[in-house]
């Protein structure tokens, strides 16, 4: 198997993007991507490409659609599709760090995208409660934002954390979404202000909650020899790992721990041959606080019962014991849900690259990224290396 490196990235602005089309979107982050690598898109000879739901722009066949759009049908270079709820776009990266790995590919984009403001909200968030289990807990009543409400008032009961710790994440997050031009929202908040706002699902309020957003990302791997050669700045990809759960949240036996994330975390520090304590900084998925405040225990940076206290006193800023969600996390920077796990890639490769200006975790060596399909039933975890 040959090492991996990322030696482009690319990303747009995430929010309401209404001016632009999906297809706009997804082909400025590729190019950007190619472009940052000092490629031409004709060495490109496979793409993998994260979407949660064709439904938001009514376009099923979304791999032939970038493939055609990108310019990349021209060549008949395969393209492929990968969909897994919130972790589509990192199992994307996954696929295409094992095609280069493998020796199938030698130069593959991973991208990630969705449209999701033209939609309403109703219909929007039918779709993203589709990542849980549609017979046994959507049938019945239970949106995602209920599953994830139900994990938080458990956690405050089991005394794991406070309402105000899980607020806390929120608060992290707008800090550092403040300082990151590509965000959707660029203002810090309060904790009074996570506090005090309008309720979701009990305890979660609004601003516990991810925004749906527009938006894409990008990258560009090839072997790390290959890398090596050509004069420009790289990673390499130190490890990446998926595991899965139950589809259905009450299967489970702790809903307080996402087992895939441990599971998944473990498998990524083994082959990386570094622990959780070696990690600088980290963009974990927080669709909701409650989520961001239990990877953070799942993944070893703190123990269970002790991450919220860790938030609450600020100590995962970008100055912190480990800095998280440099970019603002899905909370502050945005939730297009199929980019996400791109965008995080996006981050800590510039993180680890000293090109994220003000956001810049100082002599940052190893960065982690996690990204969760629906109520942590898709997980993967992969770990970059500054060279």
């Amino acid at each position: 198997m040959r090492e991996v490196a990322i030696v482009g990235t690319g990303v747009t602005k995430f929010g309401e993007l209404w001016d632009k089309s999906f297809r706009a979107i997804g082909i400025e982050a590729g190019i950007k991507a190619i472009e940052d690598a000092g490629m031409s898109g004709s060495e490109v000879d496979g793409v993998y490409f994260g979407n949660m739901s064709s439904r938001f722009i009514n376009q099923q066949h979304i791999d032939a659609l970038i493939a055609d759009y990108s310019g990349m049908a021209t060549r008949n270079v395969p393209a492929v599709r990968t969909e897994a709820g919130g972790a589509s776009g990192g199992v994307a990266f996954r696929q295409g760090v094992m095609a280069v790995a493998s020796g199938m590919n030698d130069v593959v984009l991973v991208g990630g995208a969705e449209k999701m403001t033209d939609m309403d909200d109703a219909g929007t968030a039918l779709i993203m409660d589709s990542t849980a289990d549609a017979e046994w807990e959507v049938s019945m009543g239970l949106t995602l934002t209920s599953l994830y409400a139900m994990i938080a008032r458990r956690m405050i009961y089991d005394g794991i954390a406070t309402r105000e710790e899980i607020a806390s994440f929120a608060v992290n997050a707008h800090k550092h979404g403040a300082l990151n031009p590509n965000a959707q929202y660029r203002k810090a908040v309060s904790l009074e202000t996570v506090m005090r706002s309008g309720p979701v699902a009990e305890p979660l309020g609004m601003f516990d909650c991810a925004p749906y957003s527009d938006g894409a990302a990008a990258v560009v791997l090839v072997p790390l020899e290959h890398a090596k050669k050509m004069g420009v700045d790289y990673v390499k990809v130190s490890a990446t790992a998926q595991a899965s759960d139950t589809l259905a949240l009450f299967q489970r036996e702790d809903i307080t721990t996402f087992k895939a994330t441990t599971v998944a975390a473990k498998e990524a520090y083994k082959i990386a041959g570094i622990e959780a304590k070696d990690i600088d900084v980290a963009e974990v998925h927080d669709d909701y606080t409650v989520g961001g405040i239990m990877a953070l225990q799942d993944l070893g940076f703190f123990k269970k019962g002790e991450a919220g206290k860790a938030v609450l006193e600020d100590r995962v800023s970008i100055d912190g014991e480990v800095a998280i969600n440099t970019s603002g996390g899905l909370k502050a920077a945005g939730y297009p849900v199929g980019a996400a796990g791109v965008a995080q890639i996006v981050e800590i490769t510039n993180q680890l690259r000293n090109r994220a200006d003000n956001r810049q975790v100082k002599d940052a060596k190893y960065g982690l990224a996690q990204s969760v399909g629906g109520t942590g039933s898709a997980v993967t975890v992969s770990i970059l290396e500054a060279i």
